[in-house]
């Protein structure tokens, strides 16, 4: 870059310094605005078991936003639509954008795969926008902030893309950390170029100038942000050393910040000296999916998103499969185990399936990817005769596949467990006899289902979406024995037309031990 180009760069970054305002306790970082998505929400959250709704005594305001017809309303941006989600394009009905982006911020983590999936569709879905949202977008970064919190960079990238993410600051904000979490940084310093003013943070455009190899205006833009105070002395140290690998000759290794953030995990990588992931939030975990991580790291890293939620099956099947374990214990056992049931299935050998299945069941148990593995071998293993113990997991896995309907086999020895989730597989409990507390109160969702008077409050006014988020949490309180809960969101579930997740929810409450 020629100096003059270069100085008028770094006069445009005092300028903008000196405009904003200045804290002496905390200056401006890639902290302050980098990964904010990855963050928890200050807002006050309410108990998710006693949502806020109009009921008796109260009404809705009458105050009605109204747009302008032709506008954009970054608010409605989906990459599903209703026809493939099975949801109506007015989700959000008469609710109010603050309330469903709390709800969206303090919706728990889900631990049943089904609900899981419905939070992602949600998630993903075109929709019409609040009535009060106007032409915003607050609630568009709630979505994506929760696709973030989850680990679910794919689907967050593919909703970015589809508002367009120089839109905002705020969106382009959000599509640097998920392209430097999955190694596409390059993509967004082109996007940054072209529009500089979408960073607001000074290490961000350090970075990218560093990147592009334009060393010249990064060190003239790194010296008048320390000057200027802008940049943290940690910030600082780091990029100083990113642009230049030898200037630290003691061999010390800077200590990272807290919180680490998506850029400076990617400064530490490129200095040599990359950070566990395994006790950051899930979505760093994308990061050991490339092929700079050992294979140990990448397994460790495609199990934990696969639990999330956030990882097609397939990428795990490579994974595993990928080379041969050189040891044991711990994840190689569950490698070499699957191993085994993936060459017995490859070649019809229904002994050999029969030997290994038990033992990669417990496997897949213990990590809580029994889902995964049904979606990976539930056709094949129903192909098979399988005996003994073996049966009985090939039973279990078709289940919990997407084909529960359809595959499981009716067998001669089935328990009263085992034909009440045949039933529940139907959708008829009319008949068996429910086996354990959890059974009956699913039985009674598919049997005399009710609607609380809260939901239904919220059901006249088609907040259909908010509505799926309360029944989720409902039952995800039904895991730790709330069981009243279980009967109450299934029933919700089931009254709005999502039979299909409140089977596979209902089965998955049955089969899977994730009861806290």
């Amino acid at each position: 870059m020629p100096i003059e180009r270069a100085r008028i760069l770094v006069l445009s970054l005092v300028s903008f310094a000196l405009a904003a305002p200045l804290r002496a306790d905390a200056p401006l970082s890639a902290i302050d605005w980098l990964s904010q998505s990855l963050m928890t929400s200050a807002a006050k959250p309410r108990p998710l078991n006693e949502p806020a709704v109009a009921g008796a005594g109260t009404t809705v305001p009458d105050t009605v936003t109204t747009s302008v017809l032709g506008q954009t309303t970054l608010d409605a941006v989906g990459i599903l639509p209703p026809q493939v989600t099975g949801l109506p394009r007015n989700l959000w009905g008469q609710g109010r954008a603050s309330d469903i982006e709390s709800l969206l911020a303090n919706e728990a983590p889900q631990d049943l795969p089904a609900l899981q999936g419905l939070l992602l569709t949600l998630l993903l879905a075109e929709s019409e926008p609040p009535s009060d949202s106007g032409t915003g977008q607050d609630l568009l970064l709630a979505r994506i902030d929760k696709l973030l919190s989850i680990g679910a960079l794919d689907q967050a990238r593919a909703l970015l893309d589809a508002a367009g993410p120089t839109a905002s600051p705020e969106l382009f904000r959000r599509y640097f950390d998920v392209a430097l979490l999955i190694g596409d940084e390059d993509r967004a310093c082109h996007y940054l170029r072209d529009a500089p003013g979408l960073a607001p943070a000074l290490p961000t455009r350090i970075f990218c100038l560093a990147r592009d190899g334009d060393f010249d205006a990064a060190g003239l833009t790194l010296d008048t942000a320390r000057s200027l105070g802008t940049v943290s002395a940690e910030d600082a140290d780091l990029l100083a050393r990113f642009m230049n690998p030898d200037l630290d000759e003691t061999g010390t290794t800077p200590t990272p910040p807290s919180p680490i953030t998506p850029l400076t995990m990617r400064l530490f990588e490129a200095i040599g000296q990359p950070l566990a992931t395994a006790t950051l939030p899930v979505a760093f975990s994308y990061a050991d999916l490339s092929d700079h991580a050992g294979w140990k790291a990448q397994i460790e890293a495609a199990e934990r998103l696969s639990r999330a939620g956030a990882l097609a099956p397939n990428l795990l099947l490579g994974l595993y499969t990928s080379q041969k374990p050189a040891a044991s214990g711990g994840v190689w056992d569950r490698v070499a185990a699957f191993q085994k049931l993936d060459a017995a299935i490859s070649a019809k050998d229904t002994r050999a399936a029969s030997q290994v299945l038990p033992a990669v069941w417990t496997e897949m148990t213990t990590a809580q990817l029994e889902v995964p593995l049904a979606a990976l071998y539930a056709d094949k293993l129903a192909k098979m005769t399988l005996t003994g113990d073996a049966a009985e997991v090939a039973f279990q896995i078709s289940l919990l596949s997407s084909d529960y309907e359809s595959l499981p086999a009716v067998r001669a020895t089935a328990s009263p467990r085992d034909a009440f989730l045949t039933a529940l597989a139907k959708g008829s409990l009319t008949g068996p006899a429910a086996p354990d507390p959890m059974a009956a109160a699913i039985a009674v969702a598919f049997t005399a289902p009710a609607i609380p008077d809260d939901f239904q409050t919220m059901l006249d006014q088609n907040r259909i979406g908010e509505v799926i988020l309360l029944a989720m949490s409902r039952i995800e309180h039904g895991t730790a024995g709330d069981l009243r809960g279980v009967t109450e969101g299934l029933s919700v579930l089931r009254h709005i037309g999502l039979e299909d997740a409140a089977r596979r929810t209902a089965l998955e409450l049955m089969l899977l031990d994730r009861r806290g």
